[in-house]
């Protein structure tokens, strides 16, 4: 089946957003900065994640960038800084940038970062805040934060635990080292390394198929596993048990025995 053309979001000036069969893909749009997030895009994020949760037919969302890079992070020089209002105290200018990393992880939905070149520091933050990650084989992935005096943020204390353990985590947020895709998925940070030219087939392939996916059993297994990851086993099974009885009485449910039975693909409208 031939794919629908992308239709693109018009009126922003950091990003662009495209919507075709329940796919929407997020590129960061300043290459000349290798994506570097400033005010304006931190807010045109944050607005296109809020837009993609309250949508119904926008199914996963894939989060890259422009021009060779993904995002060399938060964009230091910008007079702007994070929040657009210069004059706030440091506090609140990082408060909003929790607010656009958490707005990504707790999205409802599946999430795909796809990262060719540079993910370093904030940026690497928001790939790390996807569901899956995918990256070429020229990406270069650095938390950063050490060599500019900082200590990490956009989650990563709270993701590289989970991602890699803790003395790993500690490895990479002390020494901050540039890690090859290969070192990257060797330590588990992103799910798979791809040829640079097949880096958009692979991603599109697993985006469409989990655009056609169930919805509402995607969502409910999403956020099992990030609670199972906090709970006890019988916690955890309690959970299992709720969000089974909500997918055992969804039409979506139905239509996959109805078309297991008829041998065809199943048709998932997320109710």
């Amino acid at each position: 089946m031939a794919c629908a053309p992308r239709v693109p979001a018009v009126g922003l000036q950091t990003i662009i957003v495209e919507r075709a069969q329940g796919v929407v893909t997020v590129t960061m749009n300043r290459p000349e900065r290798k994506n570097a997030a400033n005010a304006t895009m931190w807010q045109e994020l944050l607005d296109a994640f809020v837009a993609f949760r309250r949508s119904s037919s926008d199914r996963v969302l894939v989060l890259t960038g422009a021009g060779g890079a993904f995002c060399s992070g938060a964009d230091i020089t910008d007079p702007a800084r994070v929040n657009g209002n210069p004059e706030d105290h440091q506090l609140r200018h990082m408060q909003f940038l929790a607010e656009v990393a958490l707005t990504l992880h707790q999205l409802p939905k599946p999430t795909v970062a796809k990262i060719g070149g540079v993910a370093a520091g904030a940026g690497l933050g928001l790939g790390l805040g996807c569901d899956l990650t995918v990256a070429g084989e020229s990406a270069r992935l650095s938390t950063i934060f050490s060599r500019r005096g900082l200590s990490v943020d956009c989650g990563m204390s709270f993701l590289l635990p989970r991602l890699i353990g803790m003395p790993k985590a500690k490895e990479l947020a002390f020494l901050a080292d540039m890690l090859s895709a290969a070192e990257a998925a060797a330590l588990g940070l992103v799910n798979r390394v791809v040829p640079d030219d097949q880096l958009d087939a692979f991603v599109d392939d697993w985006a469409r198929r989990l655009a056609a996916g169930p919805p509402l059993a995607l969502s409910m297994t999403k956020r099992l596993l990030e609670m199972g990851a906090n709970t006890s086993m019988a916690e955890a099974l309690e959970a299992e048990a709720w969000a089974q009885s909500v997918n055992f009485g969804s039409k979506d449910a139905a239509e996959a025995m109805a078309a297991f039975m008829a041998k065809r693909e199943p048709e998932f409208r997320g109710h």
